[in-house]
């Protein structure tokens, strides 16, 4: 099969198409035949160790200190057709579409990829393509996970910082289908967009600090983690929840704090395993209260330009790679 070989860390010139060997299912696998996947910028991130500093070594150890050695496909979430499955499957059978998100396996830049049943595979929603379907998984989880660790309800307010990208299209369309009124940050170019997906309001951080405004919410989701610690603290409710999608080590113990000495609850970043709230996003699609943000599509042997293109962080929601032609 063809797949996007990572063999050292660098650029996006170190990504190559090759032929490798086609995965056989085991007992309790899947093998799906891949149709979409996408460029994230965990994938980036990975590739070329550009995560934050105190991150890199930790990376190193767990994929390999001088070159990549446990993991040499990358690509986190997908969707496709199951070609096979293992003799003890009972979920799946051949035939079905599904979208899928692999995790720290990782293995999406490929025509084949083998996944447990019970990992997070579900079967595709009907109403969606499979290059939409692809972009759902690791935005979706993500948004959906956090946002229901700050409790959302119906008719509070919401502010969403990085509203424009994979996480925060999902987080804006989600919070809404929830009776929030949605306050989307970003870029000015995405605002529109934003506006489209059913914000309330947008702001425009290249002209606007939020944290500044005296404006307050119930819940305050940052996908970016580039503000200012306490001014989204200043700027939550009292009993508000300040969600952070980016781990940065000094807002662990600061948050803590926060959460002990006052009623607002800090919740850094965490993320779901669970393929029931795969099935939660299916059916918000399927009723028409969730759509994909897609910027750009490139075949799989241009996955090199889409790296670059996400690098550049300008993408609307998601990039995807279309892999079988």
């Amino acid at each position: 099969m063809k797949a996007i070989v990572w063999t050292k860390y660098g650029s996006p010139d170190v990504l190559k198409l090759k032929d490798v060997e086609k995965p056989v299912p085991k007992d309790n696998e899947v093998l799906i035949r891949i149709y979409a996947t996408t460029v994230t910028a965990g994938d980036c991130e990975m590739r070329g160790l550009k995560s934050p500093i105190w991150l890199r070594l930790p990376m190193r150890i767990y994929n390999g200190l001088r070159k990549p050695k446990k993991i040499l496909i990358l690509g986190q979430e997908l969707a496709g057709k199951i070609e096979s499955v293992g003799k003890d499957v009972k979920l799946f059978k051949k035939g079905d579409q599904v979208f899928a998100a692999t995790g720290m396996s990782f293995g999406a830049y490929a025509e084949y990829v083998c996944l447990p049943e019970e990992g997070m595979v579900a079967i595709k929603p009907v109403n969606m393509t499979y290059e939409e379907a692809a972009a759902v998984p690791i935005g979706g989880l993500t948004a959906l996970h956090h946002l229901r660790k700050g409790n959302l309800q119906s008719g509070q307010k919401v502010l969403i910082n990085g509203a424009g990208g994979s996480i925060g299209t999902i987080a804006v369309q989600l919070a809404k289908s929830f009776g929030a009124k949605v306050t989307a940050v970003d870029r000015t170019r995405k605002l529109d967009m934003l506006r489209s997906i059913g914000a309330d309001h947008v702001i425009d951080y290249t002209q606007e600090d939020f944290t500044k405004s005296g404006e307050t919410y119930d819940v305050i989701f940052d996908v970016v983690g580039k503000s200012s610690y306490s001014g989204c603290i200043r700027s939550l409710k009292k009993k508000g929840f300040y969600l952070e999608a980016v781990i940065r080590p000094s807002h662990l113990i600061r948050g803590r704090w926060t959460s002990i000495t006052s009623s607002k609850k800090v919740i850094s970043w965490s993320t779901s395993k669970n393929s029931e709230e795969l099935i939660f996003l299916k059916e918000l699609i399927e009723a028409g209260k969730i759509k994909s943000v897609i910027d750009r599509r490139y075949p799989l042997e241009q996955i090199a330009d889409a790296h670059r293109y996400v690098e550049t962080g300008q993408k609307m929601g998601n990039v995807v790679i279309n892999v079988q032609s």
